[in-house]
């Protein structure tokens, strides 16, 4: 059986588990993917770590085609994915549908959890909100860092504590049953960030790593993509 590695960044974890699942149905390929923060995704790239197919953002995959670890010319757009802010699932969903409700809320909240700033699109994003608002020295020391938006999620939904509030990309947050999205970003707090597949430089599943690409990317994936988070500019 052809077996296809993957190696993706987590904002893309449930898309691609549904559509591999698809996948094998229909032509037998397994697809085996590993998902982390982007900048681990693509440390392990850079290192050579075996891989087929390569999901990060649209930015770092043209920079490793540059650097010849992706296949040049084989860039395909998943769609762009928001920022959001999560609850517990079952706790008061908390209005944060402005930049001043946003700004008390988190000024409020016992911890904010978040992937890790060092190596994760979300995190970074985190670090400039708490900039922009003005509570870099208040909630900086209350801010929660995970290696991904995953165990993000996960943590916080398995906790148990007041006011307890998280923030990450939507597909990690619509993906997770055990936490509620109360809204994305608001106004032009969001970042709104273009993630994308390339074909491995040394994948050794060439043929069978373009048909993934493709049917990943595909209209028909639309449908799956929207329903885990994904925009469309057309």
């Amino acid at each position: 059986m052809t077996k296809l590695r993957v190696l993706s960044a987590g904002a893309a974890q449930a898309v691609i588990e549904t559509i591999a699942a698809e996948h094998r149905r229909e032509t037998g390929v397994e697809v085996e993917g590993q998902f982390s923060a982007v900048g681990a995704i693509r440390q392990r790239v850079q290192d050579g770590a075996p891989a087929d197919v390569i999901v990060l953002t649209a930015a770092m995959i043209d920079d490793l085609i540059s650097t010849g670890h992706v296949a040049a010319g084989t860039r395909a757009d998943l769609g762009k994915v928001g920022t959001g802010i999560a609850v517990r699932s079952g706790t008061p969903v908390p209005d944060v549908a402005t930049a001043d409700a946003l700004r008390g809320q988190l000024a409020q909240a016992a911890c904010v959890v978040c992937p890790d700033p060092a190596t994760a699109t979300a995190g970074r994003i985190v670090v400039q909100v708490l900039e922009r608002l003005g509570l870099t020295a208040t909630v900086g020391p209350r801010l929660q860092h995970f290696p991904n938006g995953y165990g993000a999620m996960r943590w916080l939904a398995e906790s148990r504590g007041a006011r307890e509030i998280g923030i990450t990309q939507l597909t990690e947050i619509l993906a997770n049953p055990g936490v509620t999205c109360a809204g994305p970003l608001p106004g032009d707090l969001q970042v709104k960030t273009v993630y994308a597949a390339g074909l491995a430089a040394r994948a050794t599943e060439a043929a069978a790593a373009r048909d993934f690409i493709a049917r990943l990317t595909s209209f028909a994936a639309r449908k799956v993509l929207a329903n885990a988070g994904y925009e469309f500019d057309n």
